[in-house]
């Protein structure tokens, strides 16, 4: 099978390929490279990728000895950033196709660290691996940069004994993420001329106190530091309220953005949060904090233990530092179920600046190549 795989090759074709607003075209190159690979792949309601090995499919393999499941994302976010492949990483100047170093081991361009870098990696890991007491599954979601559904509904559907979650970690080993949720604070007064302001009740002015209750939660009410997580962290980022300028305003909305540690989970911080700020709010006023986007799934703050089998073996097999990722991905929901690793070549961030998500975006050729080793080895040796 991986004398039909060509790495380079197929992470160039990925990067060049759109998927900011739409991953149908990037799914299409993700299903023809399975099928030059006489693997058999599926797309399943939400439209993931799934394709299995040592097995019929992946609800097959969770009867396995052993089953590993390689989890990625083809969504990026905008706006594109074009291919480009150099000697030499790009300072802080945005990249825009317009170098050409042939055989550089830079690649640059949108998605080339997240996460179709990482994607090139788990896919020649799983093309090149030769499953014989378990099975291996490929599980690609399309929607990790946004609502995340399509990585909940892989974490519901397949059972397996250990995941892998390809995300930009500089080949470091990490075991945990704090959570990331959004969500409103709504403050109910009541409106009046501005002329006669004690006739309303104020739902700006109240506003003041319960910001500074927020500043406060986690010292009081907040889960205690995580071991390795540290403390989670609660920053209001909007405030909005009034329609004109004449009136006392009857409701102003505060946006927070909530990092949290285990065991906290986003249901239980809205009413955790609610009924603390309640005891900073006059008797006149209401409020309520709620979710936004409460349909759509939440990354829950995860820890995977260190020592667990899958982690020093993949530790020893890259060489890199475990530790825990800066950021929220689709692990969270894996980690619920087995133990959960997050892993590949890239960076968030360098010396420079951001890397990921940014208008400078590149992963080294030569990372990628030691991540599909490291999880091929990986997955030599579990299964």
């Amino acid at each position: 099978m991986s004398a039909t795989f060509d790495l380079a090759d197929f992470h160039r074709r990925a990067v060049e390929t759109d998927s900011t607003e739409s991953v149908d075209e990037m799914r299409t190159v993700l299903l023809d490279t399975l099928d030059a690979a006489d693997v058999a792949a599926s797309v399943d309601d939400l439209g993931n990728v799934v394709a299995t090995r040592g097995a019929a499919d992946h609800e097959a393999a969770a009867s396995a000895d052993t089953h590993l499941v390689l989890n990625t994302h083809i969504d990026t976010v905008p706006p594109h950033v074009p291919y480009e492949r150099r000697t030499e990483r790009p300072g802080d100047e945005a990249v825009d196709g317009s170098e050409d170093a042939g055989e550089g081991d830079v690649v640059c361009g949108r998605g080339s660290c997240d996460a179709k870098g990482p994607l090139a990696a788990l896919l020649d890991a799983f093309l090149t691996v030769d499953p014989e007491d378990g099975a291996v599954t490929l599980a690609v979601s399309i929607d990790e940069e946004t609502t995340q559904t399509g990585g909940a509904h892989l974490a519901e559907t397949i059972d397996a004994d250990g995941y892998i979650v390809g995300e930009p970690t500089g080949l470091d080993v990490c075991t945990a993420a704090k959570g990331q949720f959004e969500g409103t604070v709504t403050i109910h007064g009541e409106s009046a001329h501005a002329a006669d302001p004690g006739s309303g009740l104020n739902a700006i002015r109240a506003a003041a106190p319960i910001l500074q209750a927020m500043e406060s939660y986690d010292e009081t009410e907040g889960p205690d530091d995580h071991e390795t997580l540290g403390r989670p962290i609660l920053t209001p980022s909007m405030v909005e309220g009034g329609e004109a300028t004449n009136q006392v305003p009857a409701e102003c909305t505060i946006t927070f953005d909530r990092r949290s540690v285990p065991p906290e989970t986003s249901d239980a911080f809205c009413a955790d949060l609610e009924a603390h700020l309640r005891q900073w709010l006059p008797d006149a006023m209401d409020l309520d904090v709620a979710l936004i986007r409460p349909d759509t799934p939440f990354p829950e703050a995860f820890a995977t233990d260190p020592d667990a089998e899958l982690v020093r073996t993949l530790q020893e097999a890259s060489g890199g530092t475990v530790r825990p990722f800066e950021a929220a991905t689709e692990a969270s929901y894996f980690a619920q179920q087995a133990p959960t690793v997050v892993f590949g070549p890239g960076v968030l961030t360098d010396e420079v600046g951001a890397v990921a998500h940014s208008k400078r975006e590149y992963v080294r050729l030569s990372d990628v190549r030691t991540a599909a080793r490291a999880v091929r080895e990986t997955v030599e040796r579990l299964l």
